[in-house]
């Protein structure tokens, strides 16, 4: 009986496999063998998603190609391909390859047969040349004459022929596009074997070069990359995102390509319709993009008709949306000459500079943080004196200070007992202080709370961090206070200032808005908070009001009217370039930095403006320079009045 109950049981198992593999699992082993048994290619191309702003302006779209192909039928002879590509010739101007014309007069004179002496034929009888010893022969005695006996015809021939046998012989090759209509319609009505006309698809940038950089390049897949893309289901020949969004959204703009069976006779049967890539719906909006470009570049001019700018030459700007780190708008402008600029759009998430004061509300925030100040906590501005550095004070004596006018008025001293307070010493004039690598550690990870130090996760590949200085020299504390030690990047500050107008949530800057397939939306963006601001709120409050007072009363007044209720905080900086490229930084030169938001009090646009040394700083007279308040104050202006 128990071998009865052991024998059914192995029928039960052997019978549920068999069930098993013909039902449940009977697709995957078709699929495995329709892949050994028959061959599939894709068609030329599919065009990518498109690039749209927040209004439905189409920013990058794609342009059909026209383009010839070939195709190798199983019934077409070597001939017939000769013929194929004569007769295609004749209809079409292709730049000749002189690598192919020695083979092809080799096709057109007996394989060069008598280019081979007698004794080498009878040496390779003998196996004392090799077949590749007499073709090495033949082209090394094929002429100059030789071959400008080809006519042109032959000459565009030698170059068609050479492209139909490249590659596999079941695989489509590309002959050439961008033909003219008349052409097209000429090899269409040709009717030519093995000839096919479809269209390929190129990017079209809709508003010229602006934000190209940033929209990034698209092409063949890099050698180094080769085999990530073949394990995705690429071919090596497609066109792919090489950087920025193109490459961070390939996924998503990537079209499907037409996918044909390949016949017996090496025709082809279409076996799925491809599909044009999913639109990229950005957070920009085009019309202030391109009014923030062209304020820039009018006080860019403006300021370079003035004395001592002889190293000027840039100026960078964000606007965005502080409660969600929306992108509406961004620019980075160079003057490469005495009128035409250039997009440096990138130097936002890559370069990084020296900003100055406008860090002030995040060494504030560190005062707070470890008790070294308090809302209300006054001084009396003053200067600090360090043994072997020289003084160290604000722009001016500002009187009774508190942490309200500190930023307001851009007190340094204020800042400078800050950062006396972390070390707890008491201050004695031209004390020396001991300060360590902890010190700067309180200021800098408060710092990054907001933004400032660390990669701020923006959609663009390529995001690089500012320099963090490596000493911890008692000066350079003080320093860093004010803005004078670190640099940050232009994103970094975008992050920072809108962290401040959220009062401590910090959010990604983001330029993608939503991707659609067609009408559908199949991402949104949700603009999650990733941090907070370890302060709580009545401080964070505190710093919205210190910059609400600087634009009104303070050192940032007129950067942004004041009828829409601004805040903001204005930032110079001594920096030093390099001006004979011997890597030595030569030449003092002042920079200006400025954030801001409005209104304060519930925020709908946030801004920043840099504008790297913009005057050799011996010259440097404040009264002169306006650059940062028109930029923040023209493009606020289109901002609001534009709703």
């Amino acid at each position: 009986m128990k071998k009865y109950v052991l024998l059914i049981g192995i029928f039960s198992i052997f019978l549920g496999r068999i069930l098993f593999l013909n039902i449940y699992d009977h697709h995957k082993y078709q699929d495995l063998l329709d892949k050994k048994t028959n061959k599939y290619i894709y068609g030329s191309s599919a065009p990518r998603g498109r690039i749209i702003d927040r209004n439905g302006n189409v920013l990058v779209d794609n342009k059909g190609i026209k383009t010839i192909f070939y195709t190798k039928l199983k019934s077409i002879d070597s001939n017939e391909e000769l013929d194929i590509a004569y007769k295609l010739a004749s209809l079409i101007d292709i730049p000749i390859n002189e690598g192919s014309l020695k083979t092809f007069w080799l096709i057109l004179n007996n394989n060069g047969d008598e280019l081979i002496t007698s004794e080498e034929k009878r040496l390779y009888q003998e196996r004392k040349l090799t077949k590749e010893d007499l073709e090495k022969l033949k082209y090394e005695r094929i002429t100059i004459d030789m071959l400008n006996s080809l006519s042109n015809l032959d000459k565009k021939t030698a170059t068609i022929y050479n492209l139909m046998n490249k590659g596999y012989s079941y695989e489509k090759k590309e002959i050439i596009k961008g033909i003219s209509d008349d052409v097209y319609a000429s090899i269409v009505d040709a009717n030519i074997k093995g000839i096919t006309t479809e269209l390929t698809w190129e990017r079209v940038y809709n508003y010229g070069d602006t934000l190209k950089d940033i929209f990034g390049s698209i092409g063949s897949i890099p050698i180094d990359k080769k085999e990530e893309y073949l394990s995705k289901g690429y071919s090596l020949n497609d066109i792919v995102g090489l950087s920025y969004l193109e490459l961070q959204y390939e996924d998503y703009l990537k079209g499907e390509k037409d996918l044909y069976k390949v016949n017996e006779d090496n025709t082809l049967t279409l076996i799925k319709n491809g599909k044009k890539g999913n639109d990229l719906i950005l957070s920009i909006d085009i019309l202030v993009q391109q009014k923030l470009e062209e304020i820039i570049r009018k006080n860019i001019l403006d300021v370079k008709k003035k004395k001592n700018t002889d190293y000027f030459s840039e100026t960078y700007s964000i606007v965005g949306n502080p409660k969600t780190g929306e992108i509406i708008a961004l620019s980075g402008q160079k003057l490469i000459n005495d009128t035409e600029f250039k997009n440096v759009n990138t130097n936002l998430i890559n370069t990084s500079y020296t900003v100055g004061s406008v860090v002030k509300m995040a060494t504030i925030s560190t005062g707070y943080k470890y008790g070294v100040i308090d809302i209300g906590t006054s001084v009396n501005d003053a200067c600090i004196k360090l043994y072997q550095v020289p003084l160290k004070c604000s722009y001016k004596r500002l009187g009774v200070i508190n942490d309200l006018t500190a930023i307001s008025k851009s007190s340094n001293y204020y800042q400078f007992k800050i950062a006396l307070g972390l070390t707890e010493m008491p201050y004695k004039y031209d004390m020396k202080l001991d300060t360590n690598i902890n010190h700067f550690n309180k200021f800098r990870n408060t710092f990054k709370e907001y933004g400032l130090g660390n990669m701020t996760g923006i959609d663009l590949p390529n995001e690089m961090l500012g320099i963090m200085g490596s000493s911890t020299s008692s000066d350079l504390l003080l320093n860093l206070s004010i803005g004078q030690y670190d640099t940050y990047t232009p994103i970094e500050l975008f992050q920072y200032v809108n962290t401040v107008a959220s009062t401590g949530l910090k959010r990604k800057p983001q330029l993608m808005m939503e991707i659609k397939d067609n009408e559908d939306v199949i991402i949104q963006n949700k603009y999650d908070v990733i941090d907070n601001v370890s302060l709580e709120d009545k401080y964070l409050l505190r710093l919205k009001e210190a910059m609400h007072l600087a634009t009104t009363s303070g050192t940032a007044r007129s950067y942004i009217e004041s009828k829409y209720n601004p805040a903001g905080k204005t930032g110079t900086s001594e920096t030093f370039i390099d001006t004979n490229n011997d890597g030595i930084m030569d030449t003092k030169t002042t920079s200006f930095a400025f954030v801001g938001f409005a209104p304060y009090d519930n925020p709908e646009y946030s801004i920043i403006v840099l504008t790297p040394n913009i005057y050799l700083s011996k010259e440097y007279n404040y009264s002169k320079v306006h650059i940062t308040r028109y930029i923040s104050h023209d493009i606020t202006n289109f901002l609001f009045e534009k709703e």
